[in-house]
C-alpha cells in the first residue's frame, strides 16, 4: 500500500475556498474521534467534519462544526422501518449548507 496525498488543504486552500466543505473521520476508538475531528477541523478550516465509530457507524455518527457536536442517532423502530443513518446526515447537512449560504449572501 502506497500513502496517498491528502486532498482535503488543496480543496479548502486553493481549489474552492468559498465552498461548504465536508470531511469524514471513521475510528476505531471513541475516545478520541472527537478530538480529531476537532484537529481537522482546526488544521484544514472547513466546515463540518462526519464523525463516527466503526462498530456502531450504521446507527450514530457526531456532526462536528467549529461551534457545535449534533449527535444523530437512528432508534430501534428507525432500524426497524429499514431507515438509515445516511438520511439524518443529509437533513442535517442539507440545513447547515442552506444557513451556509444565506450567511455568505
Amino acid at each position: 500500500m502506497k500513502m496517498v496525498p491528502k486532498m482535503l488543504s488543496p480543496l479548502v486552500k486553493d481549489w474552492a475556498p468559498k465552498a461548504f466543505i465536508i470531511s469524514f473521520k471513521l475510528e476505531t476508538d471513541p475516545s478520541i474521534v472527537i478530538d480529531r475531528a476537532r484537529n481537522a477541523l482546526e488544521i484544514y478550516r472547513h466546515q463540518v467534519v462526519v464523525a463516527n465509530i466503526l462498530d456502531s457507524r450504521r446507527s450514530f455518527v457526531v456532526i462536528i462544526t467549529k461551534e457545535s457536536e449534533t449527535k444523530l442517532l437512528l432508534s430501534e423502530e428507525e432500524v426497524g422501518k429499514g431507515i438509515e443513518i445516511e438520511e439524518k446526515i443529509v437533513d442535517d447537512l442539507q440545513s447547515r449548507h442552506t444557513a451556509f449560504i444565506h450567511d455568505k449572501n
